[in-house]
């Protein structure tokens, strides 16, 4: 009974102390609306003794705060991935590889898409790439594959399948990863040049066009051109990311090769790989003595339309000889009168001339089979590889197109420093020299003399002594070779 009335008595600390706690916030608030009014212009308002727990002006992130706003943002990049792109949710989005590839592209647009110079990326751009692409190759380490492997228990071993990643995946996302800061490593050595420089004009003025490419800055560099040294170092950042172009470009290419070829593009072929050649590229091909740089050297290839057309008749050929060489039986459309040693001849041709043509033209766009492939593609793990490896693909060209033009630059600054020495040179060498030849020395052209003469007399003298002199009988003796030697005698003996 005690216990239980201890247990019906009120409470007497909770009342007290909520009211005092409502105190203590009105009078805080008071106080403080009370000295921000009381306050002169101009004057700033005295600071409470207690920080308030509200926030106040611009409050800086924490760590915290960052992780958080990070994870926010990972949530919605992974929805994104699993609603396929389509927010609606209704299951009309597309499939996760694509929405995989599509978000790589995407990223890779918004960080590189303003890289027009050969300078650092800013520290937040490369913070915020390495950061979401991590997000984006993480779901690499899930797609994994079973291995066989030997395990020890207690003396016995037994054999047991494992996973682990799968072998095109762990053997090229560590490369593609090694390209990747290869790339960045390149641009932030540019930082510490200093004999090139970009135009900065603005819009109305053509100091900062590019010519055709109006939206390209200009480079500038002396008037004397770059130094030797700078010539060199810009030749090997060249070698180098010409490298990184070359790997990237090889991935990519294995990883296309072995996607499927989709059904849809398969039935807009032609039956016959000369429908989709032309008859004059088919005749240049089936030739007994093929030579594809010949070829390539006839072949209207000016414009990047025409290359690229070029290259969708040359896969879509390569396509149908396979198909051809797959389906031998006569009841198959794809059937044929040609040889299969003929067909595999022809296709090795074909394909010799589209490997000329992706060295030849690095930064030509895909073509229908690739886009094709990509679009229709299922396999997540070769999605993330393409789209990777094409975005750097994609910024070791630009790279190397920037490179490109620091050079050209230079070399327009020295063809135009050479050509004013050679013209300075010509007119030194051109001007007239006054040194005595031996015909003047021997005397040979004394009436040339006279006359000189006398045309100086004309000018200078009065008019009445020069009529005179002008109509005086003029006699000019001609000294002979050893007359003149006659009257030069040796000099006496000295005694």
């Amino acid at each position: 009974m005690m216990v239980r009335a201890l247990d019906h008595q009120p409470s007497t600390q909770k009342t007290p102390s909520f009211s005092m706690r409502r105190m203590y916030e009105t009078q805080g608030r008071t106080s403080r609306r009370f000295s921000a009014e009381n306050v002169p212009d101009g004057a700033s308002a005295p600071k409470p003794d207690r920080v308030p727990d509200l926030p106040s002006g611009a409050p800086t992130k924490s760590p915290r705060d960052k992780y958080h706003t990070d994870i926010e943002m990972m949530k919605d990049r992974f929805a994104k991935l699993l609603l396929g792109e389509d927010m609606s949710g209704g299951g009309k989005g597309v499939s996760s590889a694509l929405a995989l590839s599509n978000a790589i592209t995407n990223l890779a647009a918004s960080v590189f898409g303003e890289q027009r110079r050969l300078e650092p990326m800013a520290p937040e751009t490369k913070t915020r790439w390495r950061k979401e692409i991590d997000w984006l190759l993480s779901v690499t380490d899930h797609i994994v594959e079973l291995v066989p492997s030997q395990q020890s228990n207690n003396g016995v071993t037994m054999e047991i399948m494992t996973t682990r990643q799968r072998s095109d995946l762990l053997m090229n996302i560590p490369a593609l990863r090694k390209l990747d800061a290869l790339l960045i490593e390149q641009l932030d050595q540019f930082g510490h040049q200093n004999e090139f420089w970009y135009a900065s004009g603005d819009k109305n003025s053509s100091e900062g066009r590019n010519g055709e490419k109006w939206w390209m800055p200009v480079v500038k560099v002396p008037p004397e051109g770059l130094s030797e040294s700078t010539r060199r170092w810009l030749q090997s950042q060249k070698d180098s990311v010409n490298q990184v172009l070359k790997a990237a470009m090889a991935i990519n290419a294995q990883v296309l090769s072995e996607m499927e070829i989709p059904e849809n593009y398969i039935e807009s072929l032609p039956k016959n790989g000369r429908e989709s050649l032309g008859d004059s590229v088919y005749k240049s091909i089936t030739l007994e003595y093929f030579d594809p740089d010949q070829f390539l050297s006839y072949i209207d290839i000016s414009t990047e339309h025409k290359v690229l057309d070029l290259k969708d008749r040359i896969e879509a050929s390569i396509v149908i000889w396979k198909r051809k060489m797959i389906q031998k039986d006569g009841k198959s459309s794809w059937s044929s009168g040609v040889s299969l040693e003929k067909r595999e001849l022809f296709e090795e041709r074909a394909e010799t001339i589209l490997l000329i043509i992706k060295q030849r033209f690095p930064g030509i766009p895909q073509s229908a089979l690739d886009i094709s492939k990509i679009q229709y593609n299922k396999d997540v793990g070769q999605a993330i590889l393409e789209s990777y490896s094409r975005v750097i693909e994609s910024l070791a060209f630009t790279i190397l197109s920037r490179i490109e033009d620091v050079i050209y630059s230079d070399s327009v600054a020295k063809n135009e420093n050479d050509q004013a020495e050679d013209e300075m040179d010509s007119q030194i060498f051109a001007e007239p020299t006054s040194t005595m030849t031996l015909s003047d020395f021997m005397g040979w052209d004394m009436g040339k003399g006279e006359s000189a003469g006398r045309k100086s007399n004309v000018t200078s003298g009065d008019a009445r002594g020069d009529e005179k002199r002008l109509l005086k009988p003029v006699t000019t003796k001609k000294f002979s070779y050893l007359e003149k030697l006659e009257s030069l005698r040796s000099p006496t003996c000295r005694h």
